[in-house]
């Protein structure tokens, strides 16, 4: 089977595979520090002591959650310039794949949250410690330790996500597949070749989230 395949094309479009490898970790890396900031927020304002704002995270949460990702996207593509909001692609997707992302991550980082002890954080009142001091000093540190796994599949979800960035014409990995089953003809070279670079990117994160836990472990055991 392999005989079928014409990698002396893919050799041939290897540098644009690698243009938009690049800016595939770039969309989804800022899309990802901007959904766990979202998601940190989110979870703050779910879980504090304002009603209205735990309103509004829930009610942020819960639209997100019930419509799809394309229609996010195509709305924020097409409906915000028909309100007068021009932004370019690049923002538009980074926008799109950040907000859908934080709302799932902030139920993450909310059930990490609520599994802290509360003694923990009895503990960190009786020090005097305000809200802010607390959530930075012990419970965050905590809560996104035990939730390190669970952000690494949405993380996944998130890079994978970044695919439907190629509808409105951003250059990233599945746009490259697209490239060149139009100009030669050959979806399996074209989509195949796209499927191994998600795949190292997969990976990447899969290491990376690997170490990050064994650094926390080894700290903790320091304790």
């Amino acid at each position: 089977m392999l005989e079928a395949f014409n990698f002396r094309v893919l050799f041939e479009y290897m540098p644009l595979y690698m243009k938009c490898f690049m800016a595939t970790l770039w969309l989804s890396g800022i899309s990802l520090a901007g959904a766990i900031f979202v998601g940190i927020i989110a979870s703050a304002m779910r879980l504090g002591r304002f009603k209205i704002l735990s309103i509004l995270a829930g009610m942020y949460i819960e639209i997100i959650r019930s419509t799809p990702l394309l229609a996010q996207l195509y709305f924020m593509y097409f409906g915000l310039p028909s309100l007068g909001i021009l932004v370019s692609e690049e923002v538009t997707g980074i926008t799109a794949l950040t907000l859908n992302s934080g709302a799932y991550m902030a139920e993450i980082i909310r059930a990490g949250i609520q599994s802290i002890p509360k003694g923990q954080v009895e503990a960190g009142i009786s020090s005097g410690l305000n809200y802010f001091q607390r959530m930075r000093h012990i419970i965050l540190p905590q809560a996104l330790g035990v939730t390190i796994q669970p952000l690494l599949g949405q993380s996944i979800v998130l890079v994978k996500d970044s695919s439907l960035l190629s509808l409105i014409s951003i250059m990233e990995l599945t746009r490259a597949g697209q490239v060149l089953t139009s100009e030669r003809f050959m979806p399996a070279e074209g989509y195949l070749a796209t499927a191994v670079f998600y795949l190292v990117i997969y990976y990447m994160l899969k290491t990376i989230t690997n170490w990050s836990q064994k650094k926390l472990i080894f700290r903790e055991a320091g304790r």
